[in-house]
């Protein structure tokens, strides 16, 4: 049974999957290397649910019950009585591999160990671990308090129970799962991706200006956001590193990052983080 979740990690997705957890009754130790970043989270997620409160989607008293199941540290050590492990850190394979290690030798032998990675391979990350059976991917959507989809990667020595044990906790949290294989890109990322790099080789060539792809896609295909704009919310660094996983995965020209792409990247133009990408902010 699962009781206390830790999440390592206290930027976007991270604070994001601790404020869905406290709010359906779990304690949630958040631990990130930095103490202002881990008071950040705690006044985003504060922010997040009061303006739950104003949609009428929680009663008021939930906001400082679900803070009250927030404990904050910089000591991985506070995490070692947990029964699942979150990692939510940048998207670096060498940084999770290491903190893989770490849990690994701190955490209880029956914990599980899951990533958010959104294309780093599962089977990889399990391995440095003694406990490849309990090792899972739990790709949360952005916004995690808003998206309902988790995408669930079972690594190749992940257990049926590690595997029920995931799905089980999905749906506490009212969320639903897709199920994928341990590939590249998983299923989101696979099919998001090559799109949003098409989109920008469609500006990078010239067909159309930022506005009319955006529009064109909007308008034509009922998307509630244009590529561009949803490249710039995910961040521009972000969407070149999985488009980088997919391009070595598949050894295959049709993942080539674009050359606008990477080159905005190396700008330091990454979108809404940076406060410009594709458009300003």
């Amino acid at each position: 049974m699962v009781n206390e979740i830790a999440v390592l990690g206290a930027g976007q997705m991270g604070s994001g999957i601790a404020h869905v957890f406290a709010l359906k009754g779990y304690h949630v130790v958040l631990y990130d290397i930095s103490a202002p970043q881990l008071e950040k989270a705690l006044a985003v997620i504060r922010q997040n649910l009061e303006r739950q409160v104003k949609k009428g989607g929680i009663p008021e008293s939930m906001v400082e019950e679900a803070l009250g199941r927030i404990v904050i540290t910089c000591d991985m050590v506070a995490l070692a009585a947990s029964d699942f492990c979150i990692e939510a850190v940048t998207e670096n394979e060498a940084l999770k591999l290491e903190i893989f290690t770490r849990l690994d030798d701190l955490v209880q032998p029956s914990a599980i160990l899951a990533t958010n990675t959104s294309s780093l391979p599962i089977t990889r990350i399990a391995s440095a671990t003694r406990r490849p059976d309990k090792v899972i991917g739990m790709h949360f959507m952005n916004p995690v308090p808003v998206m309902t989809l988790v995408e669930v990667i079972r690594g190749h020595a992940t257990s049926d129970e590690t595997f029920a044990t995931t799905q089980a906790l999905v749906a506490c949290i009212d969320k639903e799962v897709a199920l994928s294989q341990d590939y590249p890109g998983f299923i989101v990322n696979r099919v998001l991706i090559p799109m949003l790099n098409e989109a920008i080789f469609a500006l990078f060539e010239g067909v159309a200006s930022a506005e009319d792809i955006d529009r064109g896609m909007r308008l034509g295909t009922n998307q509630p956001m244009g590529p561009l704009a949803l490249a710039d919310f995910i961040g521009l660094d972000t969407v070149l590193a999985i488009a980088n996983v997919l391009y070595d995965g598949f050894k295959d020209s049709k993942y080539r990052p674009c050359p606008l792409l990477v080159k905005m990247v190396n700008a330091g133009y990454l979108g809404r983080k940076s406060g410009r990408g594709f458009f300003s902010y």
